[in-house]
């Protein structure tokens, strides 16, 4: 049994869908007056993200046995990842929409951390290539979402400012 393409099939349809709900949130959110921020970096983390999942398929044997323990890790992310869509609800998109007079949202995970989103995804990105043995995979692509997280966060910071 290959499970690669089972997972990258699973990793996909969840994409899509956190796609989909993201559009709609956005959507939303600026019928109510919400203002988009840094949208010209926006298609770097889609092209990101497809090159990450492309790669991962194209790179790696069909054939590999993933670790079952970093394929758990993976799946915890998975939960903390649906917890911070919970907690920001209407609010959570994919992309920095800011709603003015919008409380800032202070529970869930982001009692503990800033931009937990962020720390999921560039987990994410590291430890799915290693469950396969793609420590080159992990390495380009994680050094490549931490300079666009380092940009983002920046963007995003200075838009909640004035909230």
């Amino acid at each position: 049994m290959s499970w690669l393409p089972i997972v990258l099939a699973l990793v996909i349809a969840q994409r899509l869908g956190e796609l989909w709900l993201a559009a709609r949130n956005t959507r939303r959110l600026k019928a109510q007056g919400a203002v988009e921020y840094g949208a010209g970096h926006y298609p770097l983390f889609v092209v990101l993200h497809a090159a990450w999942i492309a790669t991962i398929a194209g790179l790696t044997p069909w054939t590999t046995t993933p670790s079952a323990s970093l394929l758990l890790i993976y799946l915890v992310l998975q939960g903390a990842r649906i917890w911070v869509i919970a907690t920001l609800g209407p609010f959570w998109t994919t992309r920095i929409i800011s709603l003015s007079g919008a409380p800032l949202v202070r529970n869930g995970p982001y009692r503990f951390i800033r931009h937990p989103n962020y720390w999921i995804a560039s987990l994410e990105i590291a430890v799915l290539p290693l469950a396969f043995g793609q420590i080159g995979i992990a390495l380009v692509f994680s050094l490549l979402n931490a300079l666009l997280i380092a940009y983002r966060v920046r963007i995003e910071n200075a838009a909640l400012a004035a909230r």
